[in-house]
């Protein structure tokens, strides 16, 4: 049985109060690039303080699903979600 690597879904904070939410099998590394400019156009306009929630899937499509589930979710509800997960 072929082992895969897991995907993880995740919530940056920026620095003007705006969430960011994206997935990758990589999120330390991913931020980084957040960090540095090289990630969505989104960061780069909007810089990234932290990451706020971060959540574990076993594979790709279901970590791209969780993500369009959550970039539907308003300000408060994230908000809200990233409360609970702490």
């Amino acid at each position: 049985m072929k082992k895969t690597k897991p995907y993880y879904v995740y919530i940056l904070l920026c620095d003007d109060g705006s969430y960011y939410t994206g997935y990758s099998n990589n999120p330390t590394q991913r931020f980084v690039e957040h960090l540095k400019g090289r990630g969505a156009r989104y960061t780069r306009m909007h810089r990234p303080r932290s990451m706020v929630y971060l959540q574990r899937h076993r594979t790709r499509r279901a970590a791209m699903r969780r993500e369009r589930k959550l970039k539907t979710l308003t300000h408060e509800a994230k908000r809200r979600l990233i409360e609970e997960a702490t």
